[in-house]
């Protein structure tokens, strides 16, 4: 706690009890300003119990707040005074308070990515046995389908063949566990007004729709298309100065659960849709395919927050004329 001319009026160090925090902070409820919590991947029950509570808090962004200087060394005591000092000067970076009714929905699909990660994992782990094994070579859809009397006549070895057996359930469980997941988004959850003009976007369907949405929230508080994209890592982290490159800038800023839709979304664009295809095929041959891919991505992020913010269908002309 600090006052007008920054000094300290209150500083102790609290478990992670919310009616220890409110307790102290009660004193100081008349005059507050407001409370400043660092975002970090743990914050959802302060907050939640400091705005039930009836303070208004602010998510501060570290990656975006310039570090306390002149002391060589920082501890948290220092650091929840740098970014008090920050709100009372007006220059704290902050972050987006996700609302709270919609959070576990968002979470819910950021789990079923984990799933279909794991999945993924084990469909490569199958196919590289197979191909150790047998020389053969199989595709992923094809080995979802598989069942135990194929995965038999494919190992003789009884080993082997227990070990296939074990990784096939496991692949059968997680599918399951995902059509759970994605019957209940579809069932329980609908595509916002400014959302529904998502799925006129070649390469996003319900589930891609539902994904960004969520982790969106409000269009509003992105001023730019750029500042959009970023947000979805589609753009290059780099510094420039005097038209040449001086560093690299932190890549893991943004939304990776936007990134990976993006890029799932370009993938079945380059498919079936002729200009992105064409788009595609152009940048793929100056550079590589995940570079061709994330250029597709970056685009069609630029695209859908025009769709989101004007309510307006995609458009292949105006994306690639």
């Amino acid at each position: 706690m600090i006052n007008s001319k920054d000094k300290r009026l209150y500083g102790k160090r609290h478990g992670n009890n919310i009616k220890q925090v409110i307790r102290a902070l009660s004193p100081f409820r008349k005059t507050l300003q407001g409370v400043v919590v660092e975002s970090t991947y743990n914050w959802y029950w302060l907050v939640d119990g400091l705005q039930d509570a009836g303070f208004k808090v602010l998510l501060a962004n570290p990656s975006a707040i310039q570090p306390y200087t002149g002391l060589k060394y920082t501890d948290d005591k220092w650091d929840s005074y740098w970014l008090a000092h920050l709100l009372r000067m007006g220059l704290l970076a902050q972050g987006y308070i996700y609302p709270k009714e919609e959070r576990p929905t968002r979470d819910m699909l950021r789990r079923r990515l984990m799933f279909v990660r794991q999945r993924t994992t084990q469909i490569l782990s199958f196919q590289s046995m197979i191909t150790r094994q047998r020389g053969l070579n199989f595709s992923g859809s094809t080995i979802k389908q598989f069942r135990d009397a194929v995965v038999e006549r494919l190992f003789e070895d009884p080993y082997l063949s227990l070990l296939a057996k074990k990784e096939m359930a496991t692949i059968r469980h997680l599918g399951n566990v995902i059509h759970e997941i994605e019957t209940v988004a579809t069932e329980k959850i609908s595509l916002k007004g400014e959302y529904r003009m998502l799925l006129t976007t070649p390469g996003i369907g319900q589930i891609l729709g539902l994904t960004i949405m969520l982790e969106v929230g409000d269009i509003g508080r992105f001023k730019k298309a750029g500042n959009y994209s970023s947000y979805c890592r589609c753009v290059e982290s780099k510094r420039i100065s005097n038209g040449k490159k001086k560093g690299v800038n932190n890549k893991k800023n943004g939304n990776r659960y936007l990134a990976w839709a993006y890029v799932e979304a370009a993938y079945h664009a380059a498919r079936t849709n002729p200009q992105a295809q064409r788009f595609f095929q152009r940048k793929m041959s100056k550079n590589n395919r995940t570079l061709a891919t994330k250029a597709l991505a970056n685009k069609l992020t630029k695209a859908t927050y025009y769709m989101m913010r004007d309510q307006v269908p995609f458009d292949s002309k105006k994306l690639f004329q």
